[in-house]
């Protein structure tokens, strides 16, 4: 057993070759081998969003608060609220983030694959994110 308790997990900005605009990253825990699930709590500021990206064995979100988008490749933008459990699927392109005025926080829980659990491609574009 292992317990990792509040204030000792470390928070980074998330790194601009995952994210445009300010996000603050804390990982919650990265399972040992056998095990291979990690999870993070992302907290996005308005305007805020990842790029473009796929995880290869799907991705689950679990809104904590406030209000975001969520698009997947070739599909409208959705609206998401505290609460709200997403589902990606292995090797969906999509992207999610705070709305343009309202901030959102998601833990996000996936599956590593030979120590990966994404692969990131471009960032979403002003255009992109602005789009209906």
């Amino acid at each position: 057993m292992e317990i990792r308790r509040e204030g000792t997990r470390a928070a980074n900005s998330g790194p601009a070759d995952w994210f445009t605009g300010s996000v603050r990253v804390e990982p919650l825990y990265n399972a040992p081998a056998p095990a291979r699930v990690a999870s993070a709590h992302v907290a996005f500021q308005p305007g805020a969003r990842t790029h473009w990206h796929t995880h290869p064995l799907g991705q689950t979100l679990y809104v904590v608060s406030g209000v975001g988008w969520v698009q997947r490749e070739g599909s409208p933008r959705e609206e998401i609220r505290q609460g709200d459990v997403v589902w990606f699927a292995p090797g969906e392109k999509h992207w999610h983030g705070a709305t343009a005025t309202s901030a959102m926080t998601h833990v996000a829980i996936q599956e590593q694959v030979d120590g990966s659990a994404a692969d990131w491609f471009e960032p979403v574009s002003d255009e992109q994110f602005a789009s209906v």
